[in-house]
């Protein structure tokens, strides 16, 4: 090891020149043209709020309330979309994932005294 040898050294990613990081700063990422060409079907957005929906369910299961449906935890999160319209995807993702134990349950309350069926 002479010296010589420094052009077959890796370069660390952080030793790019000015006008390489300009290059790849203008570059348009790979991951972001894959991105915004992803576009849902209905069918993919209700099985993906399905699937939300059962680990909801699940984890109602563990904390005791194991008589708890996805049906049920839908119509307590889009209960609330009757008034305003449906929310964009990561609203209703963060509604069904936020909704806590007590929250349905006064909602189901409200719904037998309403005359909901279950």
């Amino acid at each position: 090891m002479n010296g010589e040898d420094n052009d077959q050294v890796p370069h660390h990613p952080e030793d790019k020149t000015n006008t390489e990081l300009e290059e790849s700063e203008s570059a348009p990422h790979k991951a972001d043209e894959e991105e915004a060409e992803v576009v849902l079907s209905d069918l993919e957005l209700n099985e993906i709020i399905e699937n939300l929906c059962l680990s909801k369910v699940e984890e109602f299961v563990l904390l005791g309330y194991e008589h708890v449906t996805g049906k049920e935890i839908w119509d307590c999160v889009s209960d609330k979309y009757r008034k305003t319209g449906v929310p964009s995807l990561h609203q209703i993702v963060n509604d069904i994932l936020s909704l806590k134990s007590t929250q349905f349950m006064n909602w189901m309350t409200i719904s037998m005294y309403r005359g909901a069926q279950f």
